[in-house]
């Protein structure tokens, strides 16, 4: 594995950052979404096949560790693996515009909703397991393997159509209640196949559920029991992410059993953020994807890089999905400017 590897503690690092153990140095790495354009012709796996073909996703994935120097390999590239799985229909997307959900089939029938008897054998559930089987072998132990799906609240959102989920909060919580408790048990059935798969990590991306499009008192009464059974289903890490200013929700979050949040450069105030979620939690982030990842200079992403690590980050890595197309050379500077804030 020398190809790939520079320290063979990546993944003890990964780990015990999560558990709030001593490290030599954060880890710098993504918990979200990490296919470029210069890393699909690097790769020579590309969008849209790279999202359906198992040997080109991992070919993109382990592209963002060989040719980056993140320090570990997430994948997929998008957030309907589930939804397909589930119901939906997909639009392939194209090579730099990730497949997106183009049906809700469950927005006449909600109270049809159950969960399938062969949720893993549906959809790509068997490509996403032959990928991290494949990862695993290529990358040996060394490597941490994180893989994102769609969370609880937005699994159900897809499958009800998003007016329908953000109404029914106020007007029938308890049908939703029973749809998020289907949707839960979906993912964290999912999330099982790929920790048994070889995955260290699961992340669930849920960006309908942060504050920006839901009341925190729904997340906590709907969304949050969901949450809480997700994390003690199965093995290995489990991670959320959050779009948008999470910072009023960090304290429920942090309750929910995570090993480590992740967050959006909105959340401005690192130090604060920390005190919310305790010394259980460990906070991913947070350099803005949209902004600095994808426009700015190598210089300016080390400088907003280094202000992440002054704040006390845990794990070093962008605040949301890398846009397709971020310069593989800010995603270097990244991993640099960790390098340089422990030189000094």
């Amino acid at each position: 594995m020398a190809d790939f590897m520079k320290d063979s503690d990546l993944k003890d690092r990964f780990l015990n950052a999560l558990k709030g153990k001593a490290v030599d140095m954060v880890p710098a790495l993504s918990v979200t979404q990490t296919g470029t354009l210069e890393l699909m012709e690097k790769s020579g796996a590309a969008w849209p096949e790279a999202n359906f073909n198992a040997e080109k996703m991992a070919n993109l994935a382990l592209a963002a560790h060989k040719f980056a120097g993140l320090e570990a390999i997430r994948y997929p590239f998008c957030l309907t693996v589930l939804s397909e799985a589930m119901g939906c229909s997909i639009n392939p997307g194209r090579y730099d515009v990730q497949p997106f959900p183009g049906s809700q089939p469950f927005a006449e029938m909600a109270e049809t909703l159950e969960l399938p008897s062969d949720l893993a054998e549906r959809g790509r559930i068997p490509v996403l397991a032959d990928v991290t089987s494949i990862l695993r072998e290529r990358a040996g132990e060394e490597i941490p393997l994180i893989a994102g799906i769609e969370g609880p609240a937005s699994l159900a959102s897809r499958l009800l159509g998003t007016y329908n989920f953000l109404t029914w909060v106020l007007r029938k919580p308890e049908l939703l209640r029973r749809c998020l408790e289907v949707t839960g048990a979906a993912c964290s059935e999912y999330s099982a196949v790929l920790s048994e798969a070889g995955a260290d990590a699961v992340c669930i991306v849920d960006g309908i559920a942060g504050p920006d499009m839901l009341d925190p008192k729904h997340l906590a009464s709907l969304i949050k029991p969901e949450y809480e059974n997700f994390c003690r289903a199965g093995k290995g890490m489990k991670l959320i992410h959050i779009c948008g200013n999470s910072t009023s929700i960090l304290k429920t979050l942090s309750e929910c059993g995570f090993n480590g949040i992740s967050i959006e450069e909105k959340v401005t105030d690192l130090p604060a953020a920390k005190k919310l979620v305790g010394k259980k939690v460990s906070l991913i982030g947070n350099l803005s994807s949209s902004g600095v990842m994808l426009t700015g200079t190598c210089e300016e992403v080390k400088n907003k890089a280094k202000e992440c690590l002054e704040g006390g980050i845990d794990i070093l890595a962008p605040g949301c999905g890398i846009a397709p197309k971020t310069p593989l050379s800010n995603l270097r500077a990244l991993v640099d400017a960790r390098d340089e804030f422990y030189s000094n």
